[in-house]
């Protein structure tokens, strides 16, 4: 049997990151009091904070990776958490390395960034936003999300990260991970039932921080829930962010289609370009016959983009195993990807890639 050193472990160890502070747990002076007694390895993780949401995965992570050492048959993991004095010190060394805070906004920043708009609630806004960022990171590509939908938040419940505190360093955000993609929202400052009463000024400033002050990585997409309507958080959302490329989403209705038709008008008028149009709860796939039934009528979708003068990026089924794995946190495309819906995602993903990203960024589509 191969001698496991010190080295080996060291090695295989700052291959783990923290989910949320992006940097390995050796970089991070999180790998305390390792012990190498022949095959057995046993070592104690210093967490930043002792009740890190994250803590059992960081473990898993820790043991897989000690496990495939060579000569490696037993890993013991144990989880600390850091002192405050220590916990100071990890500040300062982020504080010294001046960790830039997000190039999002930038004009030369190369991220792809998709405003999901609607011109009233209840068109499935959100939930586009939550499955087509997850059918995009599918796909392979980096993505992070913006629930800019102030008052009525629901991001984090679709992607399973209701509750999550976000942490600070250098006086900035860490955003949230989820499914491998990063985010940020409202709802993660307040509790889930508090009612939100701010006005304009404050809301600015919340959204404002959230695009200039979170640590994004460098994405390919980055996806922000709009609230519905053509109010202020919209509206600045467009002018902080001139690259963003609108996408407006409607249900076949024509009462949503008129209303809907506000917002791609507003985008104009701040000189947005309106990427297309989706059309959410297009059919119903009767789960005996097989029967498709437009249950809130048809064309809307394609009447919408063409008074915008844009395209129809696609349409969306109803299905039940979309709203389960909206309750559950789960996005389709990432954990019932052989669905109607996650298939319609995924085109819709691969769609929107060749719409705006240059051949040599775009990863091609395997179907799963």
């Amino acid at each position: 049997m191969p001698e496991v050193t010190r080295e080996q472990v060291l090695n295989a160890l700052a291959q783990v990151k923290d989910p949320e502070l992006n940097r390995n747990l050796v970089e991070l002076n999180m790998v305390r009091d390792l012990r190498i007694d022949g095959g057995r390895v046993e070592v104690e993780i210093a967490l930043t904070v002792r009740g890190c949401p994250l803590r059992y995965e960081i473990k898993k992570d820790v043991e897989a990776k000690l496990l495939s050492i060579p000569g490696v048959t037993e890993a013991v993991v144990h989880l600390g958490a850091m002192t405050d004095e220590e916990r100071q010190q990890l500040i300062e060394k982020f504080r010294q390395e001046r960790v830039p805070k997000s190039r999002i906004m930038a004009e030369d920043s190369e991220t792809v960034i998709l405003a999901i708009s609607s011109g009233k609630g209840g068109v499935g806004k959100s939930t586009v936003t939550a499955n087509l960022a997850a059918a995009l990171r599918a796909r392979g590509y980096k993505v992070g999300v913006l629930d800019a939908d102030i008052y009525g938040f629901s991001i984090p419940g679709m992607l399973g990260i209701e509750g999550r505190k976000p942490v600070a360093f250098n006086k900035a955000i860490v955003p949230i991970p989820a499914h491998g993609m990063q985010v940020m929202s409202m709802g993660f400052f307040v509790e889930a039932d508090t009612p939100l009463i701010w006005r304009g000024p404050m809301l600015m400033g919340a959204v404002e921080q959230f695009l200039a002050d979170v640590l994004w990585d460098d994405l390919d997409f980055f996806l922000i829930d709009l609230p519905p309507g053509t109010g202020d958080v919209p509206l600045s959302i467009m002018q902080k962010l001139p690259r963003a490329q609108i996408v407006v989403v409607t249900t076949p209705q024509p009462a949503s289609v008129t209303v809907a038709q506000r917002t791609g008008i507003m985008a104009k008028k701040v000189e947005h370009e309106v990427l297309g149009v989706i059309e959410n709860m297009s059919y119903l796939v009767c789960s005996r016959c097989g029967e498709r039934h437009e249950i809130f009528g048809s064309g809307g979708g394609q009447q919408l983009a063409e008074k915008l003068g844009t395209r129809l990026l696609g349409q969306l089924p109803i299905q039940e195993e979309l709203r389960e794995a909206s309750d559950a946190g789960k996005p389709v495309a990432l954990y019932a990807p052989e669905s109607a819906v996650a298939k319609a995602f995924l085109e819709l993903a691969d769609r929107i890639a060749a719409l705006t990203l240059p051949a040599e960024r775009r990863i091609t589509a395997v179907t799963p």
